[in-house]
């Protein structure tokens, strides 16, 4: 049995979800609903949850701030928001879960069912990129999850990302590869917003990383590592104006 708490200011939002989770997840057992963040520093030090639902958006001490108050984090979590861009980013680039309001019944069991495979809190060091991802747009590590787990790696170590079906396969500097259990289409909105760019269906590249583009039909790259990376047609000129633009 999963002991969970929903921490969430809106009493329509987290009865929904409790009621959810009496229908869909029954291996949870809702603890206790907590409307503030003050009620839910006394909750969680109360009940020593596996599980916590927290809601970003609250007055007075929003979901993060309530995160930075708590001594030691020894639970899962789950955050619950409706659509916040700037969040969503920083929750993807720490790899930890969350959900959209309004609640999908499907979304909510596959997040309890990685909570039930995976055992354990979230790491020290994905609670240290989400923080500093919020606190610095430009945060410098990103939690990639592999098979084995979750390996941080810096960013600019980053040369290009190849789509490899469910997965994609990382290309780093020294020569490095690793295989993110992760599409390459969530992996390029993990970056989205820093120097990344997909530049073909299967290929993302570190813009920053570029030796040369050879023109052609699509054209291709020659990247730092004197790896070859076609472009399509349908992005070329994305691709050249970006350049463009950071050569002036």
């Amino acid at each position: 049995m999963i002991n969970a708490i929903i921490v969430d200011d809106e009493p329509d939002c987290s009865e929904t979800l409790s009621m959810l989770l009496e229908k869909c997840c029954p291996d949870v057992h809702v603890a206790a609903i907590c409307h503030s963040g003050a009620a839910a520093l006394t909750e969680i030090a109360a009940h020593k949850p596996d599980l916590v639902f927290l809601d970003i958006e609250m007055p007075h001490m929003n979901g993060f701030q309530l995160l930075e108050k708590l001594p030691s984090i020894s639970f899962d979590i789950v955050f619950t928001t409706s659509y916040d861009q700037y969040a969503i980013k920083a929750i993807r680039f720490s790899a930890m879960d969350y959900l959209l309001k309004p609640v999908d019944r499907e979304e909510l069991k596959n997040a309890v069912d990685k909570v039930s495979r995976r055992h354990h809190p979230p790491l020290p060091q994905q609670l240290e990129i989400l923080l500093q991802r919020l606190h610095q747009p430009t945060a410098s590590k990103i939690a990639i999850p592999t098979m084995e787990g979750l390996q941080m790696i810096p960013v600019d170590s980053i040369i290009s990302c190849a789509s490899d079906s469910n997965y994609s396969t990382l290309h780093l500097k020294g020569r490095q590869k690793i295989i993110a259990s992760r599409t390459l289409k969530e992996i390029e909105e993990m970056l989205d917003g820093l120097a990344f760019l997909r530049v073909h269906q299967s290929s993302l590249v570190n813009l920053n990383e570029i030796d040369k583009y050879v023109r052609g039909e699509g054209g291709y790259l020659v990247m730092s590592d004197g790896s070859s990376i076609n472009v399509s047609r349908s992005r070329k000129e994305s691709l050249l104006g970006k350049l463009q633009s950071r050569r002036n």
